[in-house]
């Protein structure tokens, strides 16, 4: 066998095989992972009667057009605000910044928030938090809105992916205390987007 045959074959075998994740694959790889927290009981929401039942979220259909690079403004000299929620704890919020983009042509803003408390750990330092209303609500999502996790962007833009949309606890259980999505976030046209009623 020639070395350079020799050469290539090593590195046939033993170079690892890599591959770029579809966006398809992506989504259905945070949809596993939602579902699998459901199942857990150390995770989930749900009583064990529900959790035995559980086997997956209802989801809209996977749709890119809902994942949108979005223009981001930080806010300057915010102001920390309690931020209401289903009961009457009421976290300290503030506004880190505002998304602005569009869907189908049309323009929309949303808030983005950052937790005070999560900020001063290690694990949430830089997570931000983005809750919503549209028009689906109460009638293919659930009624108190649902909620985009996000981190801080490096530049002046960011990615919201609509389609990793998700429920709060409370539309499972009303044990849970959940922040209500600010009026502000009130998108006014349908989302298809992300987990659809419980």
């Amino acid at each position: 066998m020639g070395e350079l045959m020799f050469t290539f074959l090593v590195l046939v075998i033993f170079t690892p095989f890599t591959y770029a994740q579809t966006y398809e694959e992506e989504v259905f790889a945070f949809q596993k992972e939602l579902n699998e927290e459901y199942k857990n009981p150390d995770e989930s929401p749900l009583s064990v009667k529900e959790r035995k039942k559980f086997k997956s979220h209802d989801y809209f259909p996977i749709d890119q057009h809902y994942q949108v690079q979005v223009k981001f403004v930080r806010a300057s000299n915010a102001v920390p605000f309690k931020m209401k929620t289903t009961t009457d704890r009421l976290p300290t919020y503030e506004k880190y910044g505002e998304a602005v983009f569009e869907i189908s042509g049309k323009s929309y803003k949303l808030n983005i928030y950052q937790n005070h408390k999560l900020r001063t750990t290690e694990e949430y330092k830089d997570y931000l938090f983005l809750p919503f209303t549209d028009l689906t609500n109460g009638k293919e999502t659930y009624g108190g809105g649902r909620y985009i996790e996000l981190s801080i962007p490096s530049g002046d833009t960011i990615i919201i992916d609509f389609n990793k949309a998700y429920n709060p606890y409370c539309a499972y259980s009303y044990k849970y205390s959940c922040p209500i999505p600010p009026k502000e976030n009130h998108l006014n046209t349908e989302i298809l987007a992300g987990v659809k009623l419980k």
